[in-house]
C-alpha cells in the first residue's frame, strides 16, 4: 500500500480523518468526505514511574470552537476495568491536538489507553509503559534520528514497533524536515511527496508538515506501541539553526527568524508527546538516568565559519590563527550556561547512585576530521563546489580542525566543559546522538583520560555520505576510523536505528540496518554490536 500524500488529502484530512485515510487502502471519495474525528491515532511520552503524558488529535464534525476529550487507562487492551483517566480541552487554536498528563500510575507497568470524544467515539488504543523504580535487571531503548518522508520509507519505525523487547523510544531530532518538494535532496520518491510543496515558514506550514509526517503508518504504529522521549534538532525549524538564525533561513526573503523559530517551537509542542520543559531527566530505577537536552534554538551560539581562512592568501596560516583563537572561544556554547549547569549538577547527583548517565543529544560529540583520501572517494562528475569543500576539509584536518562546525567539535570549549563535568561526577557517561545520517562509535576523551562513550545513530531515511562518495563504503569507513583516534567504528552507507540494551554491568548498542528505504519493507541487511562495561568508559574490544 503506497503512502500518497498530496495537498488535497491534507486539506481534507484536517477535518475529515487523515489517519484513517492514509492507513487504510482503497478508500473512495465518499468515504474520504465522510471521515471525521481522530485524525492521527495516539501517542505517549514524558514517562515517569507514576505518570505519563498522552496525546491525540481530534477534529469535530460541527462548528465547535472547543471540545473536551476524555482519556481512559486500563491494564488490559479490552478496558475491562478503567484504572485512571483525565480530560483536556482543545480547539483550532492548538490545531485540535490534545495532551493529558495522567498521575497515580504504578511503576514499571504496561497501560492501555484511549481517548473519548464528545460524541462517544473512541480513538485507536495505545500501549504505554511507566518507568520502573528500584533495581532493574534490564531496559531496552530504541534511538532514532533524521526521518525524511520524500527520500525514503520509515521502515526503521515499523521494525522497532514490531519488537517486544523495547521499553521506550528516544528520538534525538530531525523528526521532520523543513525543505521543499525534494526534501533537501535531488530526488524524491513519487509516492512519498510531502506537503506543503514548498519550504515551511509559517505556523500553518509547520502544522501541515507534521500532519503529513504523522500520517505515515509506521510512525503512527511506533507512537501507538510505546512512549517516546523526543527532542528537536535543526530541521524541526531550519537547517543548521541556532538561537539567532539558521543556514536555511534568509531574512530578506523569509522574514523575521524569531517568528519562524516561535512557529516551529509551538507546532512541535502541539504535535509531539512532549512537555514544554526545555530539558528533563528521566530515572530508570537505579539502572540509569536518561537526559533530554536542547542544543539548537534556546542558547546555541552561531556556528563558526572557516571560509574566510580558506579564501585567505595563505590559507594554512589563516587556519592556524583560527584554530588557536576563534575556534577555542569559551563563550561559544551549544547548551547555554543554565543548561550546562543543570546537566553537570544532575549527573553529579545521579551518578552517586551508581547508574548509567545516558544523554540524548541532537549532534555528535566525537571528534571527526576529514580523512586525507576523501577527495579520491568522490563520485565521478562531482561538482567543483563539492570537490573544493572536501579539499578544504582535508586541509583543515591536517591542523586538527573538524570537518563540520555544526557539531560539538565546532564548539571545543563547550565540549570540554561537558566531558569534564562527567569526569568530575565520576559518571559512566553514554552519549546517544544523531544528525549525521551515518553510524559511528566514539570513545570520548578529555585531558587524555576516558570520559565516556558515544553511540551515534544513522538516519531513518535521510541520505548519508554514500550519496557523495563512489568508493566502497568499507573503504570509507576504515578511512574515517584511521583518521580519528576517538572513532572506534563507522558505517557510512546504511539506514536504520539503534537498539540500546541496558543492564547494571554493561550497555550494549546495536546499529540495525534496514535492507532498503526505497520500498516499504521490514527486512534487515545486518547489524553491528558494541558494548561498554561499567567503570570502563571505553568500548570492550
Amino acid at each position: 500500500m503506497a503512502l500518497k500524500i498530496d495537498r488535497r488529502t491534507l486539506v481534507l484530512g484536517g477535518s475529515l480523518g487523515l489517519g484513517a485515510l492514509l492507513v487504510a487502502p482503497g478508500i473512495g471519495l465518499a468515504q474520504v468526505m465522510a471521515a471525521k474525528g481522530f485524525t492521527h491515532s495516539v501517542a505517549s511520552g514524558e514517562p515517569g514511574p507514576d505518570s505519563m503524558l498522552l496525546w491525540t488529535r481530534y477534529v469535530p464534525a460541527g462548528g465547535e470552537d472547543t471540545i473536551r476529550l476524555d482519556v481512559e487507562l486500563a491494564l488490559d487492551p479490552d478496558f475491562a476495568g478503567v484504572v485512571a483517566g483525565g480530560c483536556f480541552r482543545t480547539g483550532a487554536y492548538r490545531d485540535w491536538t490534545a495532551k493529558v498528563t495522567v498521575d497515580g500510575l504504578k511503576p514499571g507497568t504496561v497501560y492501555w489507553y484511549r481517548f473519548i470524544a464528545p460524541d462517544g467515539s473512541k480513538s485507536p488504543v495505545g500501549r504505554t509503559r511507566t518507568l520502573p523504580e528500584g533495581a532493574v535487571d534490564r531496559f531496552g531503548l530504541a534511538v532514532f534520528s533524521c526521518s525524511n518522508v520524500p527520500v525514503g520509507w520509515f521502515n526503521a519505525y515499523g521494525h522497532a514497533a514490531a519488537r517486544s523487547d523495547l521499553d521506550l523510544w528516544m528520538h534525538v531530532g530531525d523528526y521532520i524536515y523543513e525543505y521543499g518538494p525534494a526534501g533537501g535532496h535531488d530526488a524524491a520518491l513519487a509516492e512519498r511527496l510531502h506537503q506543503p510543496d514548498h519550504e515551511i515558514l509559517s505556523i500553518a506550514d509547520y502544522r501541515m508538515r507534521y500532519a503529513c509526517y504523522r500520517a505515515d503508518p509506521d510512525l503512527q504504529r511506533l507512537h501507538q506501541m510505546a512512549p517516546m522521549i523526543a527532542m528537536w534538532d535543526d530541521h524541526e525549524s531550519a537547517n543548521d539553526s541556532w538561537e539567532g538564525g539558521a543556514q536555511n533561513h534568509q531574512p530578506d526573503s523569509e522574514g523575521d527568524w524569531n517568528l519562524r523559530r516561535a512557529a516551529a517551537m509551538q507546532v512541535y509542542r502541539e504535535w509531539m508527546p512532549v512537555s514544554d520543559e526545555p530539558w528533563k531527566a528521566y530515572q530508570v530505577g537505579t539502572l540509569a538516568t536518561l537526559y533530554r537536552t536542547e542544543s539548537r534554538l534556546l542558547a546555541r551560539t552561531r556556528q563558526l565559519d572557516m571560509k574566510p581562512a580558506y579564501d585567505a592568501a595563505d590559507p594554512d596560516a589563516a587556519l592556524k590563527a583560527f584554530r588557536d583563537s576563534v575556534w577555542t572561544d569559551p563563550s561559544d556554547t551549544m547548551l547555554g550556561s543554565t543548561q550546562e549547569s543543570w546537566l553537570a549538577h544532575a549527573m553529579k547527583a545521579n551518578a552517586h547512585g551508581g547508574g548509567w548517565q545516558m544523554v540524548g543529544m541532537g549532534t555528535i560529540l566525537g571528534r571527526t576530521v576529514m580523512p586525507a583520501d576523501a577527495v579520491s572517494w568522490l563520485r565521478p562528475g562531482a561538482g567543483a563546489h563539492q570537490i573544493q569543500s572536501t579539499r578544504n576539509s582535508v586541509r583543515a584536518a591536517k591542523l586538527g580542525l573538524p570537518m563540520w562546525m555544526d557539531r560539538w567539535d565546532g564548539y571545543p570549549a563547550a565540549r570540554s566543559r561537558l566531558l569534564k563535568s562527567a569526569q568530575q561526577a565520576d559518571a559512566d557517561l553514554v552519549m546517544l546522538s544523531g544528525d549525521s545520517h551515518n553510524a559511528w562509535a566514539f570513545a570520548l576523551r578529555e585531558d587524555g583520560r576516558p570520559a565516556g562513550v558515544e553511540f551515534a545513530g544513522h538516519s531513518v531515511s535521510s541520505h548519508g555520505l554514500e550519496s557523495g562518495f563512489a568508493a566502497d563504503p568499507n573503504v570509507v569507513a576504515r578511512g574515517f576510523v584511521a583518521a580519528n583516534p576517538e572513532m572506534q567504528w563507522a558505517d557510512t552507507s546504511r539506514r536504520g536505528y539503534m537498539m540500546i540494551d541496558i543492564t547494571a554491568q554493561r550497555v550494549m548498542g546495536e546499529w540495525l540496518f534496514m535492507d532498503t528505504v526505497a520500498t516499504r519493507s521490514l527486512a534487515l541487511s545486518g547489524l553491528h554490536r558494541m558494548t561498554v562495561e561499567r567503570g570502563r568508559r571505553a568500548f570492550t574490544v
